[in-house]
């Protein structure tokens, strides 16, 4: 039987403030941490919301076990979505209090910082208070350098798009009363893992920022989930925030995807040609083919990484993919052939074509290969 936090109590109502836990393979820190918090929340009225992501460790199960001995404990359960931000999302939304913090699973966070973060809210003296490890008294604790060095150009590059100077913008560790949350929920992209950064660049209105200063811990169980895919979500969200308002990033994403899919033909076209001689219609039609599956693999995996297909679903997606781009070129030739005969420059007529096939390519596949799951 697992044991059970320092001091389990009903619920209280009118909770003051909610936490916000994302996880996914956490179940090794989950008792810790409410533990952990029970102590530093003494005197408070306080709930905190797990929101997993349908983890294989069980987490969520452990959750609920938890929550049959502590009312103050509640699980979000996500099944077939996935995402850092998306899940911090949900569980601000779940919540009734006037005050919410996100903070990890992982005990790097430290917890006794959350009482003086819900003082600053209380006496009105910011809109967000951010756990900082970029300001007077803040560590990175025992990263190692290459990981620091990645944080910090990922910092660099987020104030590309902030409308107020902020120390830490990447930090996972923040509060802010909950209407400030719902005045800015409707523009969160939901992209990635940083949450504090697409809620701080929701709106062009700057919001009042406090940061104060904590160490980072050791990862006590479970491991990290930072990765190359991770470092693409950050790039897809500062690429909203900087084009979002003109031309949806992930649009840009999936034209430059088929900028690089049209290299992948003509190098395949060439070699089929020159070094096996083989026809050009045949040529042709296994490089297309092959560009095809190129453009669908790598959007599955990069453009469309929140909504990527697996195993069957695969399969279809590609078939849908496939069937999408054979009505997108057909239109790109037909545009492209009625502009030429109006006496339009030969290079404008193709450009008007390959943009129109790229807009169709994206709204069909967006829609029906790479469904939004609601």
């Amino acid at each position: 039987m697992p044991n059970a936090p320092a001091s389990p109590t009903a619920a209280t109502a009118g909770t003051e403030l909610s936490v916000v836990v994302p996880t996914y393979r956490e179940a090794g820190n989950v008792e810790a941490l409410v533990r952990l918090l029970d102590t530093a929340l003494a005197g408070l009225r306080w709930e905190v919301v797990f929101v997993d992501d349908d983890s294989p460790d069980g987490t969520a199960d452990l959750v609920r076990q938890v929550a049959q001995r502590d009312a103050r404990v509640r699980v979000v359960h996500r099944l077939g979505r996935r995402g850092l931000s998306s899940a911090c999302i949900e569980g601000m939304l779940a919540t009734a209090s006037p005050y919410v913090a996100v903070m990890d699973a992982d005990l790097q966070h430290d917890e006794t910082l959350l009482p003086k973060m819900l003082e600053v809210l209380r006496a009105g003296e910011a809109d967000v208070v951010i756990g900082s490890r970029y300001v007077d008294g803040g560590g990175l604790g025992g990263w190692d350098a290459s990981r620091a060095q990645m944080s910090q150009t990922a910092t660099r590059l987020s104030r590309m798009v902030l409308p107020t100077p902020v120390a830490d913008p990447m930090s996972g560790f923040f509060m802010l009363p909950r209407a400030v949350f719902l005045d800015r929920a409707r523009g969160l992209s939901g992209i990635g893992f940083k949450i504090l950064l697409d809620l701080l660049t929701a709106r062009p209105t700057p919001l009042r920022i406090r940061e104060l200063p904590f160490t980072f811990r050791t990862r006590v169980a479970g491991e990290s989930k930072l990765d190359s895919s991770v470092a693409w979500d950050f790039l897809m969200l500062v690429g909203d925030r900087l084009v979002g308002r003109y031309v949806p990033f992930r649009f840009v994403a999936f034209a430059f995807v088929g900028g690089v899919g049209v290299l992948v033909h003509f190098s395949i076209l060439t070699t089929l040609l020159k070094g096996l001689s083989l026809p050009f219609t045949t040529a042709q039609g296994v490089a297309t083919v092959f560009a095809m599956v190129f453009n669908y693999a790598v959007n599955n995996l990069l453009t469309f990484r929140d909504r990527r297909l697996k195993g069957w679903r695969w399969l279809t997606g590609l078939l849908s993919f496939m069937l999408a781009c054979s009505v997108g070129a057909l239109a790109n030739v037909g545009i492209a052939a009625y502009l030429f005969k109006q006496d339009y420059q030969w290079a404008l007529a193709a450009l008007a074509g390959i943009l129109i096939g790229a807009v169709w390519n994206y709204a069909i596949t967006s829609a029906y290969t790479w469904k939004k799951k609601p």
